[in-house]
């Protein structure tokens, strides 16, 4: 069968919110901007990483309020995480569809939020792979990022799942030279979908290789401008509300990619 890949970010794009505002952040005794405004401020005076930032505030609110952030607990945080209309039904109606045209549809994630949170959450299962921000632990506590995932790391996760590279230290297979008729999944047959300035390079990356770039916007929010200005600057083919429900948009958008792809495979046999 051939292989399909949809590749997701997280907060914004199968949820409508960041993943750590659902219940995590307020353990802290603090609101999600008194949060998120003590992590930038801590970015910018030090011209620091922003994701770096935002899991050492974790960290030190954590301490700070007495709260041990486990593995499980993240998980049960990740629990709360609220998702679009449609998104629990999705992939079990996207892969039924592919699979009856031949086409198997995998499910990655490509996230600056937390793999442990991400973990906890009803879909989890559905990913072949989660790319995500991750901690180290110690005696079962978090003490330092594992993995921080920004804007440019995003990028090298796509090539990472164009050559069939799961792991993420790994630096060595991901730049051995595979010819394009051997990896498992090429960019003309990604779909990436993602909804703000973290995704861009990503969103232009697979439109330029060949594959196809969705921004997601909350329809009940204020960020349809900014997915618009990013159609119109050429950085993805389609502008889609959050809605994964059947018959929606994002709905109609990727079943016709689908099928393009189905033809183009079977024009390819046919060439000679």
């Amino acid at each position: 069968m051939t292989t399909v890949a949809l590749i997701y970010d997280f907060d914004g794009t199968l949820s409508p919110a960041n993943m750590q505002e659902f219940g995590l952040i307020q353990t802290f005794g603090s609101n999600p901007a008194q949060f998120w405004n003590k992590s930038n401020t801590l970015s910018e005076m030090n011209d620091a990483s922003e994701i770096l930032c935002y899991m050492k505030t974790m960290i030190d609110e954590a301490k700070a309020k007495g709260v041990t952030l486990s593995r499980e607990s993240f998980r049960k945080f990740g629990s709360m995480v609220k998702l679009y209309p449609g998104v629990s039904e999705w992939f079990s109606q996207i892969n039924s569809y592919g699979a009856e045209r031949g086409i198997d549809v995998v499910h990655y994630i490509n996230s600056s939020g937390l793999t442990e949170m991400i973990e906890g959450t009803s879909i989890y299962n559905e990913f072949k792979k989660v790319y995500a921000c991750s901690f180290l632990y110690e005696n079962g506590e978090a003490i330092w990022p594992a993995v921080a995932v920004d804007y440019t790391a995003k990028t090298q996760f796509l090539f990472k799942i164009n050559k069939g590279v799961h792991s993420i230290r790994d630096h060595s297979l991901v730049n051995q030279f595979l010819p394009e008729s051997e990896r498992p999944v090429p960019f003309s047959r990604m779909i990436y979908f993602g909804d703000g300035a973290t995704d861009i390079p990503c969103m232009k990356l697979v439109k330029q290789f060949g594959g196809h770039s969705i921004a997601v916007y909350n329809p009940e929010g204020d960020n349809y401008e900014k997915s618009k200005q990013l159609y119109q600057e050429q950085r993805v083919h389609f502008v889609c509300p959050a809605d994964y429900s059947k018959g929606g948009k994002i709905w109609n958008v990727v079943t016709s990619i689908i099928e393009k792809i189905k033809t183009d495979v079977e024009l390819k046999s046919l060439e000679g």
